[in-house]
């Protein structure tokens, strides 16, 4: 019997293990989703909301018991409570607007005709859940999936299994009719063969751009429709007109939080020549306060990455950086803190360029680049110059230039004064290498569904 291990970062032990599912049982899983989605599909829009809403409490009534289990899985300090917040916000805000944005779309009236356009849902949606926001990257797509009238299989990353059990209770726990949604435990070639099958309608994938890449190889030829969210290196700009505490607090939480393993974290920052220095002070003084240690202590406030070989990755872009001119602005020892340890200290990098791994490729751990720029066009130019487009923040006091700069940056999502944060009324979506697809919003639906036409004509 084959199983996967969770390795909890804290201390290398195994925390959990579970049986990856046998040929057969997948198969059964996959006959039992199809069937269940063919009466799911009839159920009104309001009757499946209601299911999913039942879901949703009884998944935060679990949530005392998930925060600790998950530091123990991937990290995450506990003081941080988890992700209970993000995930009532996205799925209540679905459930408002499902029924308007699933209703048919009906053209200007014509006499004798009756003509309008339904919103079929796919069929069978696999998700493929990753462990860096394990609950909320899951329900971005699996709630607005089922409000959508799909049936849904989730296969979550091997180190966060615990959290697709948790779904499952939670569905469980909410009447959900069985069958509409089932949490699996699978290998690679499993997962593989699955999206090869023809048997999935559609793939909503979170993770790299090899992982994306493969999944595209494994459905070529199937018209499986696919959601990709991949890599990142998010940018900020502050501007010279920007508030400069306001824009110290939030690019250091926005860069370090969850240790930078975030898809939307900040991940290099250009600053106006004017503001360069006090800005780069203020942001080393406040990094400096992290406390970086166990995750179960109510005092830490940075865990340890999720696996050593990703620290790994952190630590050869910083030693690169150093080797071609860069400058440790924080360069403090850290316990535990050697090659092969999830435990990594915050890094704050100056005298940096883009001839430098830093600063243009993802790096998903807590170091940050800052650079000088004289003006917009250097800044837009420095931003765009990056394989990567999923958000962007912009600082400054000025919306109107905000959305103009916002224009010319090639990226999903444009913030200002704000961000590493996800509004589940505007679509989630990026560009380049970050991947296609939608989620979220009336167009997460519309990623969701397939249209179908009706032209009735009375005699």
């Amino acid at each position: 019997m084959t199983t996967i291990k969770i390795i909890s970062p804290i201390d290398g032990s195994i925390f959990a293990e579970r049986a990856v599912a046998s040929d057969d049982a997948l198969e059964r899983a996959v006959n039992r989703a199809r069937a269940a989605q063919r009466d799911w599909a009839r159920t009104p829009v309001a009757e499946r909301v209601h299911y999913c809403l039942a879901a949703l409490d009884a998944l935060l009534a679990m949530n005392d018991e998930m925060v600790p289990e998950l530091a123990r899985q991937m990290g995450r300090p506990v003081r941080y409570g988890g992700e209970k917040r993000g995930v009532e916000e996205r799925v209540r805000y679905m459930a408002g607007i499902a029924e308007g944005a699933l209703a048919p779309v009906v053209p200007p009236e014509m006499t004798g005709f009756r003509r309008y356009i339904k919103r079929e849902p796919l069929g069978l949606v696999f998700v493929i859940a990753p462990w860096n926001y394990p609950y909320l990257t899951s329900i971005n797509s699996i709630f607005p999936a089922l409000m959508a009238g799909n049936a849904v299989l989730l296969k979550h990353a091997s180190q966060t299994l615990l959290v697709g059990e948790r779904l499952q209770q939670a569905f469980d726990a909410g009447g959900l009719p069985a069958g509409v949604f089932t949490n699996l435990v699978l290998s690679h070639d499993q997962t593989e063969r699955l999206i090869g099958s023809g048997r999935v309608d559609h793939v909503a994938f979170t993770g790299s751009v090899a992982g994306g890449r493969a999944i595209e190889r494994a459905a070529a030829g199937t018209f499986a429709t696919l959601g990709l969210e991949l890599g990142g290196k998010d940018p900020a700009y502050v501007r010279a007109d920007a508030d400069l505490g306001h824009a110290v607090e939030n690019l250091v939480d926005g860069a370090f939080f969850n240790s930078g393993q975030s898809c939307c974290g900040v991940e290099r920052i250009y600053v106006h020549a004017d503001l360069y220095r006090p800005f780069v002070e203020g942001f080393v003084d406040l990094t400096r306060q992290y406390r970086v240690g166990n995750p179960l202590d109510p005092e830490t406030t940075l865990g340890p990455m999720a696996q050593g070989r990703l620290a790994d990755h952190v630590r050869e872009q910083i030693a690169e950086a150093r080797r071609k001119g860069a400058r440790c602005e924080i360069d403090r020892p850290v316990e535990g803190d050697r090659p092969g340890s999830p435990y990594l200290g915050p890094e704050v990098l100056t005298n940096v360029d883009h001839q430098m791994d830093v600063m243009r490729e993802e790096s998903f751990g807590p170091v940050v680049g800052i650079m000088p720029v004289h003006d917009d066009e250097e800044a837009i130019a420095l931003m765009n110059d990056s394989p990567y487009g999923l958000t962007t923040s912009i600082w400054t006091r000025d919306t109107d230039a905000a959305a103009e700069i916002g224009d010319r940056i090639e990226t999903g999502t444009v913030f200002m004064n704000r961000c590493d944060y996800l509004d589940p009324a505007l679509v989630w979506t990026g560009v380049k290498d970050t991947g296609k697809g939608a989620a979220l919003s009336s167009f997460g639906f519309e990623a969701l569904t397939r249209p179908k036409s009706y032209h009735l004509r009375s005699i």
